[in-house]
């Protein structure tokens, strides 16, 4: 017996009568017909769209969607299922109603694109899109913290930096950056390759600059550029990359785009031990060169950027038509089941100040905050702490790198397995407890004045903690908004408020506490623990209002065969019944 799915629309496919029109023979378009004897074409009202009766020059695209479902491998049989030609944006243009027999699938969404194609759409995009974010976003990681290693290089030396003076050279970024987080929300009003494209040319100039700055003054004020200039790109992109993935999809690649900060980091020790190498038969400073080694190429990049990041996944020049179809309508689908529009460019004020309200925000943003406190600080300062343990400054530079490799893998598995279960605070939990334990060694042996080892040892598990933690918590907070400007806002909240943890984290760490930085690690183990404890407080709050709203549509549904008493049935949208909006926890 057939199967008809429901497709959300708010009617049944089998239950409304439509007109049949006798099999339709395309000519002329290039397109076979073998294999299309089966499919009419329908015209009928569709609450969804009112473009009228189905043109018959609509007719090639979609034998053309039967031809290319059947050469990918997967050929559903399906009684009707509503297809629809979207824009760029993803607007609806015109809908259809394909009818088939034998019908044996019940997942409306393999009526408009297979399995196959679905995923040669993501494995594009991870290609594509996501590796070339984490390599941005690995150029910029350089550029930030690549001061640490100038230091130890020998830029303290030459301008005559007090540890004072050191510490307002990272507070200054930090400032700006915060400042200017906002920024987050152009994603949806600047098209996005023109966005990020200026970005990578800003920080990339500034970040050359460096390499000539004269004084302590002048190189404060590079400092605060590159503060705006990255503010712009880096907290906006786990933003920018859910307009290509589902929910579920989100956090191993938010994993993959956040793995490029260790990576940079580890390349960024190594890169700085072959440069004061070199540096020694050349006549160049050190710190200078890799200012501008680690900065111009930013600035050559940001060509490519311009013409290889797409606004859309309609937009997407190394998809083809057909593919960039599925793309749009993929996650459209995601959307409709929940009632959620398709939203065009821009911003919604009124969503912006829901958000602003929303008590899982501030939840989400004191998380962030407590690892950032740890996240911005240990990469300064390990490679002097690293020194001061006794290790030359050439060895202390390659010891930095292995704790950032290791969380570089582990990152991405947290992220896939958090992808995988639909899953996100016990993961955020079990790294936070993991940080705080790793800082807690640190301290531990730093008050016992135990030997090195033990110190070096404790860096492994509170790196793997504390960037598994962010990873999560970042696409945590987009996983439970319901549309773009509340995600932009939430993104933004996140990291305005998050990103004052570094002002706290960069003076953890003052010269006259090494080379032990006891105070410093126990504060850093304390924020990672509130961290867990956050953690648990927020997966309570979003667990209660899932049971509300579930208890809500399940008292509706009871009460549907009752006598109508005039009240509003408030899963009703535009005619179409919509499930709740359900948090992931």
């Amino acid at each position: 017996m057939p199967i008809t799915p429901d497709h959300g629309d708010g009617f049944s496919p089998a239950a409304t009568a439509s007109q049949k029109i006798s099999p339709i023979k395309p000519s002329g378009n290039g397109l076979g017909t073998e294999g299309t004897s089966d499919l009419f074409i329908h015209s009928e009202p569709d609450v969804r769209s009112k473009s009228g009766p189905t043109s018959v020059g609509r007719v090639g695209e979609m034998l053309e969607m039967e031809d290319l479902t059947k050469s990918s491998g997967y050929s559903p049989q399906v009684d009707r299922a509503s297809l629809y030609d979207v824009d760029d944006e993803g607007s609806e243009k015109e809908s259809f109603v394909i009818d088939r027999r034998d019908s044996n699938s019940v997942d409306p969404s393999f009526t408009l694109y297979t399995p196959d194609e679905e995923r040669l759409v993501i494995k594009t995009f991870d290609r594509r899109i996501v590796l070339f974010i984490a390599l941005l976003y690995m150029l910029s990681f350089l550029d930030r913290s690549n001061i640490g290693n100038a230091k130890i290089a020998g830029l303290s030396k030459d301008l005559s930096l007090t540890s004072s003076q050191y510490e307002w050279l990272l507070r200054a970024f930090y400032i700006t950056y915060i400042l200017f987080e906002w920024m987050t929300l152009l994603y949806r009003v600047i098209p996005p390759h023109m966005y990020v494209a200026i970005c990578v040319a800003s920080w990339g100039l500034v970040a050359s600059l460096q390499s000539v700055a004269p004084s302590f003054a002048s190189l404060l004020v590079l400092r605060a550029f590159l503060g705006i200039s990255e503010a712009a790109f880096g907290p906006g992109v786990p933003f920018y990359l859910s307009f290509f993935y589902k929910r579920d999809e989100l956090a191993f690649r938010t994993g993959l785009f956040i793995s490029a900060a260790p990576l940079a980091t580890s390349f960024a020790s190594t890169l700085a031990w072959a440069i004061i190498k070199a540096g020694q038969s050349i006549p160049i400073a050190p710190w200078r060169m890799l200012f501008l080694v680690e900065g111009f190429p930013c600035v050559v990049v940001a060509v490519f950027a311009w013409y290889h990041i797409p606004d859309s996944p309609g937009t997407a020049r190394y998809l083809s038509q057909r593919l960039r179809r599925v793309a749009t309508i993929r996650l459209r689908n995601e959307t409709e089941s929940a009632g959620i529009e398709v939203e065009k460019r821009g911003l919604k004020w009124k969503e912006i100040w829901d958000t602003l309200k929303d008590p899982k925000c501030y939840l989400a943003a004191a998380m962030f905050f407590g690892c950032n406190v740890a996240f911005s600080s240990l990469p300064v300062f390990l490679p002097t702490i690293i020194e001061e343990m006794g290790f030359a400054a050439l060895t202390s530079q390659a010891l930095s790198a292995p704790p950032y490799l290791v969380a570089f893998a582990v990152v991405l598995s947290t992220a896939q397995l958090s992808d995988r279960y639909r899953h996100r605070s016990l993961f955020v939990i079990f790294h936070s407890l993991m940080a705080a334990s790793g800082y807690a060694m640190m301290a531990i042996a730093g008050s016992q004045h135990a030997t090195a080892a033990w110190r070096y040892a404790g860096v492994f598990p509170a790196t793997v903690g504390f960037f598994s933690a962010i990873t999560i918590i970042i696409t945590w907070t987009i996983n439970n908004q319901d549309s773009d400007s509340k995600k932009g806002t939430g993104v933004a909240m996140l990291n305005v408020i998050g990103q004052l943890g570094p002002l706290v984290g960069v003076n953890l760490y003052p010269d006259r506490e090494g080379p032990y930085y006891v105070k410093g690690m126990s504060i850093c183990a304390g924020f990672m623990a509130a961290v867990a404890v956050l953690a648990v407080c927020l997966w309570s709050f979003l667990a209660a209002k899932n049971r509300q709203a579930a208890s809500s549509y399940r008292s509706v549904e009871c009460d549907e065969n009752d006598e109508d008493d005039g009240e509003v049935d408030p899963w009703v949208e535009d005619g179409k019944r919509i499930k709740p909006f359900e948090f992931m926890l």
